[in-house]
């Protein structure tokens, strides 16, 4: 065999491998991208399941149930008595009618030197005809305890014919509850009400 022919069956040979390791290689990545698309590949999409209605027995064993909330704190109680109800009142004398007014107002209810109280006022005034002869404009202040009505502080702002009169009485059973300045200590027995603490109280009273 001549060499030109020898160099053919060569070069001949050297495409046929060169050809069937491309092919293998080809194969190779073939399935190397199969299986990487098998790591990636979405899991099926699974159909929703519809929850279960609420029951509405006891809770199951080893549950449990959640606690109805609390209610709101209630308002207290004040009985009868509002805030910043007016009663008014007039006055007869003899023959004459509407000689004076009386008007009674709950102003308030706060706290009155750290104790939850009434703030009672009322307002005293004579009439004309009467007012002609005797002048008056009185103002009752009291600070009653909020549940017993009993009395803590009572002042008179008393006007009378031009005279007039200021009075602050601290009352106290124990005498430990200091006076303020322009007020007097007074000592009183326990339960003890002034006349405005008195007025409100018997509404109270069935």
């Amino acid at each position: 065999m001549s060499r030109r022919t020898i160099l053919g069956i060569l070069f001949v040979l050297l495409l046929g491998v060169g050809g069937w390791a491309l092919y293998k290689a080809e194969q190779g990545r073939a399935s190397l991208r199969a299986a990487m698309a098998a790591d990636v590949a979405p899991e099926p999409v699974r159909p929703a399941v519809a929850s279960p209605p609420p029951s509405t027995g006891p809770p199951a064993p080893g549950r449990h149930a959640k606690a109805p909330e609390a209610d709101p704190v209630a308002a207290p109680d004040t009985g009868p008595l509002k805030p910043g109800e007016i009663l008014e009142f007039t006055a007869n004398v003899g023959e004459l009618s509407k000689v004076a007014s009386l008007k009674l107002q709950i102003a308030s209810r706060n706290d009155f030197l750290g104790k939850p109280s009434w703030h009672l006022q009322a307002f005293a005034h004579t009439l004309n005809p009467l007012r002609i002869v005797f002048e008056l404009d009185d103002r009752f202040d009291s600070y009653s305890d909020a549940a017993a009505l009993t009395s803590m502080q009572y002042e008179m702002h008393l006007s009378e014919r031009g005279t007039k009169v200021d009075s602050v009485q601290r009352m106290t059973v124990t005498g430990k509850e200091p006076a303020s300045a322009g007020a007097s200590q007074t000592h009183i027995l326990p339960s003890t009400r002034d006349p405005l603490g008195m007025m409100q109280f018997l509404r109270t009273v069935d």
